[in-house]
């Protein structure tokens, strides 16, 4: 249940973090930034489907994907539908590789050590989400300044979490 749980919450910021990009009315904006902040929103999209696709595709779901972790804060100038492609492409190992997790590989800890500690997959993975969160909210805020429209993505609407991936995205 816990896995079926934390895929659709990926599921559901992964999808309103495209729907952020698309609210830009301008393409190059995405990769636009001001005074004090050092990410685009198309690098913050970048760097979690990057995050995402290494530490759940191929650490634990052995996908063979290899992160570029410079090139996700360098990359400029994509298309708006590439860097879309790529949240795409993370859900798609999100909601290939949580499902495989037992509820034993969950309480297990993470393969890797991450910044000299082992903790338990479970709670790294919680730490993905409230990551991937954090870099949603940012974009969001970013893309309001930049383009002085307030207008919702529906981020966090709770509906999005009840409904099939079809329906909300």
């Amino acid at each position: 249940m816990t896995t079926a749980w934390l895929q659709r919450l990926f599921t559901r910021e992964l999808t309103a973090f495209s729907g952020e990009l698309g609210l830009f009315p301008e393409e190059s904006q995405i990769w636009e930034t001001l005074p004090g902040v050092s990410n685009s929103a198309g690098n913050l999209a970048l760097h979690v489907c990057g995050n995402l696709q290494h530490f759940v595709g191929a650490v634990l779901g052995g996908t063979g994907y290899v992160r570029d972790r410079p090139l996700e804060f360098s990359a400029r100038r994509l298309s708006r539908a590439a860097v879309i492609t790529e949240i795409e492409r993370t859900i798609q190992v999100v909601e290939t590789v949580l499902p495989t997790l037992s509820d034993e590989a969950l309480a297990a800890e993470y393969p890797d050590i991450l910044g000299g500690l082992r903790i338990p997959t479970g709670l790294f993975i919680h730490h993905l989400a409230s990551h991937l969160a954090f870099h949603l909210g940012q974009a969001g805020y970013l893309r309001r300044i930049l383009t002085a429209e307030n207008r919702s993505s529906g981020a966090i609407e709770l509906d999005a979490l009840g409904r099939p991936r079809s329906a909300a995205g």
